[in-house]
């Protein structure tokens, strides 16, 4: 189904390695990892075709069988292939690190590394760009990159392509140190004239995967830059960076904002076309069109988040005689407790509203010596480490430059 592993794999892209940190140029011939490449994934997959893992692995089929209501070759290998480097066992290993570790003979430093090296695939539509010897020259439209990829079953893997199809598929570096990758499974193709569908759901992609653009640092900067330039029109047009509406007003007012930003871009007054597209920006979630009152807080690094009944707990913080009002108590526990609530929320609280928080976290925790400057970060940590484990990534992104001009040819 078109694109739907890319956003199952969308988190993995940064993920390398501590064993990796220091992988250095191998000191064996491309060529000859790419050779052994093959040898070495069809090792991998008989390893994880054995117990403990088969059982998993053939009900991950079943359920791929189940949706598609065929599962055929290429579909079966990009299962195998998720299943072997995405697939977490009870270590918290994937099969592919357990393979490695557990292999014998042990491998060779070049060998290790290049198949530890495999837990940082690309997954991607790409446009291919052209050809360079046994190699096809592949653009990513998600991350606005050009990859040298190559195949260790040879340049006839390649023949059915011509520069300006689109495939989409995923590759894997042949070696972390060596600016060489490998076809991993199967690849779609698709011709030139699917450009429209090609280029409008990679855009959807980037959109919704933040993590591609640790792969290009130009366009992670300019998405930096970008959004602070949102931010500060942000502040500009509500007077802070955090304010407190009623959900009617959210629309209202964020649409008049966006057709702002539209304008500004543009270089011109805001014009009539525009509202369409405002409006749907200003869209707001149905969970919140039934709350009293609803928090906008563009955050520096987090970028614009939404935040149901934040006046409630705004009023509570500012007036800790509150807390036997037990909604406002419930509101704040489900603040720490929902795992979509970033630690954002609760520090704007404290922020607004410090001399009020000890007592507000005492009777939530009902913990009569908690402290906020001396535990409020540890509660954060504990309640909310997912927020913790990852690094930031701008919420506005700007596309890359070659799928911005197949949008605009296709318009």
């Amino acid at each position: 189904m078109w694109l739907t592993f890319l956003r199952r794999g969308t988190d993995t892209l940064r993920h390398m390695q501590t064993a990796l940190d220091d992988a250095t140029v191998p000191d064996v011939p491309v060529a000859d990892l790419i050779a052994r490449s093959g040898e070495l994934k069809r090792e991998i997959v008989a390893f994880a075709r054995r117990p403990p893992f088969e059982r998993s692995l053939t009900g991950q089929l079943r359920d791929a069988a189940e949706r598609r209501g065929v599962l055929d070759d290429a579909a079966a290998v990009a299962v195998i292939d998720q299943f072997i480097h995405h697939h977490r066992l009870p270590g918290g290993d994937s099969v592919l690190e357990r393979f490695v570790a557990r292999r014998r003979p042990q491998l060779p430093p070049a060998e290790r590394d290049m198949l530890l090296g495999w837990l940082d695939p690309v997954e991607a539509v790409f446009e291919v760009a052209g050809f360079d010897d046994d190699a096809v020259v592949l653009h990513n439209l998600l991350d606005d990159l050009r990859y040298r990829v190559r195949s260790n079953m040879g340049a006839e893997t390649f023949a059915g392509l011509s520069e300006g199809m689109f495939v989409e598929g995923r590759i894997v570096p042949v070696h972390p140190a060596v600016d060489e990758w490998l076809v991993s499974g199967h690849f779609s193709t698709y011709p030139m004239s699917s450009v429209r569908l090609v280029a409008q759901a990679a855009a959807q992609v980037v959109m919704a995967s933040p993590g591609l653009l640790y792969r290009n640092p130009e366009r992670l900067r300019r998405s930096w830059e970008m959004q602070e330039r949102q931010r500060q029109r942000f502040i500009e047009f509500f007077g802070s960076d955090l304010v407190i509406l009623p959900p009617a007003d959210v629309k209202r007012q964020m649409t008049e904002y966006y057709l702002r930003l539209r304008a500004e871009a543009a270089g011109g007054d805001p014009a009539a076309e525009w509202e369409a597209e405002a409006e749907e920006l200003a869209a707001i979630p149905d969970d919140l069109l039934d709350a009293e009152t609803v928090a906008l807080i563009y955050d520096e690094v987090e970028g614009l988040n939404y935040y149901a009944e934040f006046g409630s707990l705004d009023e509570l913080f500012a007036d800790p005689s509150l807390v036997k009002d037990k909604s406002r108590i419930a509101r704040l526990r489900t603040y720490l407790r929902d795992d979509s609530v970033s630690p954002l929320a609760i520090r704007r609280l404290v922020q607004r509203h410090a001399d009020g928080a000890d007592h507000v976290f005492r009777k939530t925790l009902g913990k009569p010596n908690f402290v906020w400057e001396r535990d409020g970060e540890n509660l954060l940590r504990k309640r909310k480490k997912e927020f913790f484990d990852s690094e930031p990534t701008p919420s506005v992104f700007t596309i890359g430059d070659r799928l911005t001009e197949l949008l605009r040819e296709t318009r």
